[in-house]
């Protein structure tokens, strides 16, 4: 199954490297061939010189094996590491284009394991099994072509020995299959553990809640403890019986050996097989070593090829919607709505029920409601980040759902509620996505004097290189939202939606803000997702929501005359001072 994941460079390296593999295995049996040269020579009374020569070439034949095995591991890594990372990417374009309910179905924790930790698995497999699987049959073959004319005795005790091995190498498989998919699942469970803790540690801290979740981490980690011990009681057997093994055979031929030499009364032939025991035993424990890098292979192989399954499953996800194929639309920024209801996977009701609107190019939409009223879930039908129920979404005159994924996210840029701020400079957080390439620092500088964020750049240590650290942690609240709008106008698309994403700046920032907005955006459509009536209220079109159901839409005017619910919003707030 990993084949199919190889492409052209990793077959070229693959070929290169079983050049060198034929090499060392060629130069390994050829050293057994010099130390029964040197036997001979001393039996024979040859010269030193003799011995000498057949010294130097098994030397020789040591470093050239040596630099014939470095070469073929080298290869190896390089395609074991060039495959972990096109699964990584494969993983990542498929991860990128699931739904909630994909994501969901696998978990946020076991896709993080399955990215990481499998996938590490597999490239650990394959760089030791591309070299074992083109070595150990040529080693075998060879040595056993090479032993196979001497005494039936010690061919036998060599065929005993692997029999023996083989057989416990297939029980050691059987038994931890069963194992490994458990650690698998149970990587998964502390990672999610793991991820809770962190997320969550303000509010594990505000209602001291530390030792809770430390329990909860320890039993899953006791258990992923309890899994490890089990395989490795199961696999310790192999290692004693392989190590045995091979002292064993080796005193098995020497045994045997003497009891042939003692059965002969002729000295000559005596130290004939005296020099045919030395070099049988050397090319048995070859015999030997072969089978038993086949059994690491195997220890190997069941970790692996869960692990490959689950890479497998990611990969081959079918996701429940279906990308369009679509790349064009008709006119540019508009966004209609028609009669569309929505409700979320497992929900008891609809989030939204017959909604219907539609704003043009250039407008700006603003939707207000109360809490849960569906305000956002707009926002996500657009991105289609879920499809409608019933009803169609239909931007710049075309369905979404028709849309290729980039053809339809080029159109629009999102600015989320919860500020998403990245790792790395000011500029990179801004000047952020697929067409960040064609935009300068002038671009960055305008995009920040939008969203009212330059002036508090321009005072950081290093201006546009500042370091932002993870999260933002860094910035306040209201840096971290005038950065992540920043990065909306930066991008310069057809719509831009705000998902209550003025919600941590005061009113003044807010309407310099809005100001501005109006000012440089002139031909971008923009859908404003707000609480405040202060945000929205110069919108070209507001719509009302209650129990995602339109109460109300018009302008501000029109609302504050016909739409009680809205009314209700605006009075309250004007009483509390929030307008």
């Amino acid at each position: 199954m990993i084949v199919k994941y190889l492409g052209r460079k990793e077959w070229t390296l693959f070929v290169l490297s079983v050049l060198f593999i034929f090499a060392q295995v060629y130069l390994d049996l050829k050293i057994p061939e010099y130390m029964s040269d040197i036997t001979l020579a001393l039996e024979n009374g040859e010269s030193s010189d003799v011995i000498v020569r057949s010294g130097v070439g098994m030397v020789v034949c040591a470093l050239l094996s040596l630099v014939a095995s470095l070469s073929a591991g080298y290869l190896t890594a390089r395609i074991s590491t060039t495959l972990s990372r096109r699964l990584r990417l494969m993983m990542l374009d498929q991860v990128n284009g699931f739904s909630p309910e994909d994501v969901d179905h696998f978990t946020v924790a076991s896709l993080i394991t399955r990215s990481t930790n499998d996938i590490t698995q597999i490239q650990q497999f394959v760089g030791r099994a591309l070299q074992v699987i083109v070595k150990s049959p040529i080693m075998a073959v060879w040595a056993i072509l090479k032993i196979s004319g001497s005494s039936w005795e010690w061919t036998a005790a060599t065929a005993v020995g692997v029999i023996i091995l083989f057989g416990v190498m297939l029980v050691v498989i059987r038994l931890s299959m069963r194992h490994f998919q458990r650690i698998q699942e149970l990587t998964d469970s502390v990672n999610r553990e793991t991820r809770n803790g962190i997320n969550g540690v303000r509010v594990v801290r505000a209602y001291n809640a530390e030792g809770f979740q430390e329990q909860r981490f320890e039993e899953t980690s006791e258990e992923l403890l309890r899994s490890n011990l089990s395989v490795l009681r199961i696999m310790f057997p192999m290692y004693t019986i392989s190590s045995a093994m091979t002292n064993f055979l080796t005193l098995a031929i020497y045994w045997i050996g003497a009891a042939l030499i003692s059965a002969t009364g002729d000295v000559d032939e005596q130290m004939v097989l005296f020099s045919d025991m030395i070099v049988f035993s050397s090319y048995a424990i070859q015999v030997l070593r072969a089978f038993m890098l086949v059994s690491e292979i195997l220890r190997m192989y069941p970790r692996a090829s869960v692990s490959l399954n689950r890479v497998k499953e990611v990969i081959d996800h079918q996701p429940r919607m279906r990308e369009g194929s679509e790349e064009e639309g008709g006119p540019a920024g508009t966004v209609e709505f028609r009669n569309v209801s929505f409700r979320y996977p497992g929900a008891g009701g609809d989030a939204l029920k017959d909604v219907s609107f539609k704003v043009g190019k250039g407008q700006t939409l603003a939707i207000i409601g109360p809490t849960g009223s569906g305000k956002t879930t707009i926002a996500k039908l657009m991105l289609r980040i879920y499809d409608a129920g019933s009803g169609e979404v239909l931007v710049d005159g075309k369905e979404v759902g028709r849309y290729r994924r980039e053809a339809l996210t080029s159109r629009i840029s999102y600015v989320p509620q919860r500020s998403i701020i990245f790792t790395g400079t000011v500029r990179d957080n801004v000047n952020y996505g697929d067409t960040s390439d064609l935009r300068d620092d002038g671009d960055v500088w305008r995009a920040l004097e939008v969203a009212q964020a330059a002036d508090f750049v321009r005072v950081m240590p290093d201006g546009l290189d500042s370091q932002i650290s993870q999260q933002g942690k860094n910035l306040s609240g209201g840096q971290r939202q005038r950065i992540s709008i920043a990065r909306g106008v930066c991008r310069r698309s057809e719509i831009l939606i705000l998902d209550d994403s003025f919600s941590a700046l005061d009113f003044k920032t807010d309407k310099r803000l809005r100001s501005a907005l109006k000012k440089e955006l002139k031909d971008t459509t923009v859908v404003m997702i707000a609480q405040r009536i202060g945000t929205i209220m110069d919108a070209d079109v507001i719509v009302v929501l209650d129990e995602g159901k339109v109460v109300g839409i018009g302008t501000h005017k029109e609302l504050m005359r016909d739409c009680a619910l809205y009314r209700d919003i605006a009075i309250s707030q004007m009483t509390e001072g929030t307008i």
